[in-house]
């Protein structure tokens, strides 16, 4: 039975992006491999020539048909590829892939974009629908139950807030920690709320401010940039019907989310940790094999450490939220089992803990090892060389001259011979040694007595 053509095409299309992948990848190592004048322009030059020709391909194409080829490509070249899908067609593209494939893409860096945007999201046949808005007016004609802005300016909080009744924070002093500046609510009934955010990128893990507002059952959210847990409540709420119909709702489902990234950005340091810990397991460590685990260790503790100050926002937050009594009896069910999950994470950051500690501990242990083996070493050559050192010193003595010349040698063979007895000496010296570590790791053996 022959293929159709939209699956002919298809598979055209996904030979195609793999044959400029795999193209890719070649001059990739080989440039890196050799040496030239202005190598990194010359690499710049080959990543732009490639990636520029697979960006204009995935151009082309149906959101469709790139999402079918993302799901189609390995887990390595999938992220390469998502590199170079435009802006414009993030959400069209990861609204048609699959659900653990989406949440892979949103969980990268791509695309983390300071550009000032505001969105509203009002409620459309069960789902929430996304309207971009430049201008007060653009705020007329809907109805939302969220709105989202990411790197406002004076400006936009402004007319936004003017619009609506309210002041909204700017989000460059969301830094205190007092809970009393932190969650609040003004007299008028207004719900403020100012949690940290986890954003775990290949470069470095941070914690990002996010300031909520509930006012008149509309959910204000201002941050200084995209966040993933951002990306996927919206992606979620617009493809599942009854996922949210007000305002608390995609409060709790944000940080129901933030949970959900924080558990896997979790998995991702016992990974980590997995793999440091087969390399301390090996007997032999060298001096640079433990700097680098310790820069993975390292890393480890900061991203588990903002983990566990993530949840515990988090956890001051949804207890603000259910004291208040603004809840209703389903979302604080759904408070509570949120909750829940953040506890279950407390004993994950807490067994962590221990482990890079003992990690910490192992490689420091190695490098002691080390460093002990170079002092051994050393003071072995030092004790070879002391009595041939003092007899250095007797021959350079001019008594010496005075004592070969009554028997008349002649001062080259007396010299000579000085030389030959130094060489014996150390000689017998080393052997000396070597008899005396091999008869105490008998004696070592012995104690232990038979396996």
């Amino acid at each position: 039975m022959g293929q159709t053509p939209e699956i002919s095409r298809l598979a055209e299309h996904l030979n195609e992006v793999q044959h400029l992948l795999s193209r890719h990848r070649l001059v990739e190592s080989m440039v890196s491999r050799q040496e030239m004048p202005r190598h990194e322009l010359v690499e710049n030059l080959v990543h732009k020539q490639n990636l520029g020709e697979l960006r204009k391909l995935l151009g082309r194409l149906d959101a469709v048909d790139v999402a079918r080829i993302l799901e189609a490509l390995s887990p390595e070249d999938r992220l390469l590829a998502w590199e170079q899908v435009g802006e414009d067609r993030l959400d069209a593209v990861l609204l048609l892939v699959l659900d653990e494939i989406r949440e892979e893409l949103v969980s990268t860096s791509r695309h983390q974009s300071d550009k000032a945007s505001v969105n509203a999201f009002e409620l459309h046949e069960g789902r929430l629908r996304q309207v971009k808005v430049a201008d007060r007016a653009g705020l007329k004609n809907i109805r939302p139950i969220w709105v989202d802005l990411v790197a406002p300016s004076a400006e936009m909080r402004h007319w936004v807030g003017e619009f609506f009744g309210l002041d909204l924070p700017d989000p460059d002093t969301l830094t205190d920690l007092e809970a009393s500046a932190r969650f609040y609510v003004e007299d008028n009934g207004e719900i403020h709320l100012h949690s940290d955010f986890l954003l775990d990128t290949d470069t470095a893990a941070r914690n990002i401010a996010v300031a909520f507002v509930l006012h008149r059952d509309i959910l204000f959210s201002v941050r200084k940039e995209e966040l993933p847990v951002f990306r996927l409540q919206r992606l979620r709420a617009r493809t599942q019907p009854g996922y949210v119909t007000e305002g608390k709702d995609v409060l709790l489902d944000l940080y129901a989310a933030d949970a959900e990234y924080s558990a896997d950005a979790l998995e991702d340091v016992y990974a980590d940790l997995e793999a440091v810990g087969r390399s301390v397991l090996n007997p032999h460590v060298t001096d640079d094999a433990a700097a680098k685990i310790l820069s993975e260790i390292a890393r480890g503790e900061d991203l588990n450490g903002r983990i566990r100050r993530n949840v515990l926002d988090t956890r001051r937050a949804l207890s603000f939220l259910m004291r208040g009594k603004s809840l209703s009896a389903q979302q604080q069910d759904e408070a509570r089992q949120i909750m829940r999950d953040i506890e279950s994470l407390d004993g994950h950051t807490t067994f962590l803990f221990g482990k890079i500690n003992f990690l910490m501990d192992a490689t420091v242990g190695f490098i002691n090892i080390n460093q002990n083996k170079r002092v051994q070493k050393l003071t072995s050559i030092s004790v070879i060389f002391m009595p041939i050192n003092i007899i250095a010193g007797i021959g350079g003595m001019s008594e010496f001259s005075m004592m070969t010349k009554d028997f008349d040698i002649p001062w080259p063979a007396a010299y000579a011979g000085f030389l030959a007895g130094s060489a014996i000496i150390g000689w017998a010296t080393y052997h000396l040694l070597k008899f005396f570590e091999a008869r105490e790791a008998r004696r070592i053996l012995a104690a232990k007595g038979p396996p």
